[in-house]
């Protein structure tokens, strides 16, 4: 992956874009492909208007959706701990959540990363390849915020 895409893919995780005029309005891109084939122009326009995509679009929209979900679990564990920690709960109690999660997510990763080296494969071209997960990079960026 280049530097741009690595700052891209940071700023998106930070929710940076989150605010941006327009968030969740349709893109209105009508004009053609101008690497179509011309002759398939009618269908092309018939499958987007009926919500088809690619299948290797949809399934990364399937594994993002599923990483965020299993993201925000973990994220609402470190919450509850900080906040039971500050409440003088025990630290024992505190992390007890905590570590429920962090065992979950663990145990969600290997198939998402099957999920992900799997799309790898479907995916046209390499730069719209994912890199698999890190269990000790993806829980650095929850318990750092």
């Amino acid at each position: 992956m280049t530097n741009v895409e690595e700052h891209l893919r940071k700023a998106m995780e930070e929710g940076k874009f989150d605010n941006l005029p327009g968030k969740g309005k349709p893109l209105h891109l009508d004009e053609n492909n101008p690497h179509a084939d011309s002759d398939w122009e009618l269908a092309y326009h018939i499958l987007k208007e009926s919500g088809y995509t690619l299948p290797w679009i949809e399934t990364m929209h399937e594994i993002e959706k599923d990483l965020e979900a299993a993201r925000g679990d973990l994220k609402r564990a470190w919450k509850w701990r900080l906040i039971y920690l500050s409440a003088d709960v025990p630290d024992e109690k505190a992390s007890a959540e905590w570590e429920r999660a962090l065992e979950a997510f663990k145990n969600k990763l290997p198939a998402l990363n099957q999920r992900i080296r799997d799309y790898n494969l479907e995916v046209p071209i390499a730069r719209f390849q994912r890199p698999v997960l890190n269990f000790d990079h993806e829980t650095e960026k929850i318990t750092s915020n």
